[in-house]
């Protein structure tokens, strides 16, 4: 074999491994969007700077795209799913922390492959610590969680699943992004209701 054809073979080779690896690439660029049914306000302005600066990844999930405006969702499959624009939560028991300055209201999902929908969140003011995301299912157990951010308008809901994710890691990444969204209420634990005044 000749110089020039042996120079010709391996510019053939060399030039077959890069198009695989930019067709494998491309492959992985074109897994199919996550389906998600937007929030009933997703239209909201106040959602467009929060989605301008999520974060693409979580961990170790990529941020993925989605089919709805206002919503993302990060792994494969999901293990978070983001949806802007669900109702602000109003009084509640259910369980609040707060991570970097955000309030989440915490209740387990009913089944745990719940794909988020138009439903309403129906919780709001909390009561409890405002310290550890864990409680939300990163500290040990595993199970989904939908968290839904209190006193903003308009409020934003995650759908979670700690199995696959810690709640931890989660909440710490997404928290300046949401933080993007004001704030006009906050979380109050059991000290602080027994301090107001009655009536």
């Amino acid at each position: 074999m000749t110089r020039s054809r042996r120079r010709a073979a391996a510019f053939l080779r060399a030039s077959a491994a890069g198009s695989a690896a930019v067709l494998a690439v491309s492959l992985a660029a074109c897994s199919a969007p996550v389906s998600v049914d937007p929030a009933p306000d997703a239209a909201n302005p106040a959602c467009a700077p929060e989605m301008i600066a999520l974060p693409d990844s979580l961990g170790t999930a990529a941020l993925r795209k989605t089919t709805s405006q206002a919503t993302a969702a990060w792994g494969d499959p999901a293990a978070v799913v983001l949806r802007c624009g669900v109702p602000t939560p109003g009084p509640t028991t259910d369980r609040c922390v707060t991570v970097n300055g955000v309030d989440w209201v915490i209740r387990e999902a009913s089944t745990p492959s719940a794909a988020p929908s138009s439903r309403s969140s129906a919780s709001g003011q909390p009561s409890g610590s405002a310290s550890a995301a864990a409680g939300a299912g990163g500290g040990g157990e595993n199970g989904t969680y939908i968290l839904t951010t209190f006193g903003r308008k308009p409020a934003t809901e995650l759908l979670l699943d700690s199995s696959k994710i810690s709640s931890a890691t989660v909440l710490a990444t997404l928290s300046a992004a949401v933080s993007k969204v004001p704030q006009t209420a906050k979380c109050v634990g059991q000290a602080e209701v027994a301090q107001l005044p009655n009536g």
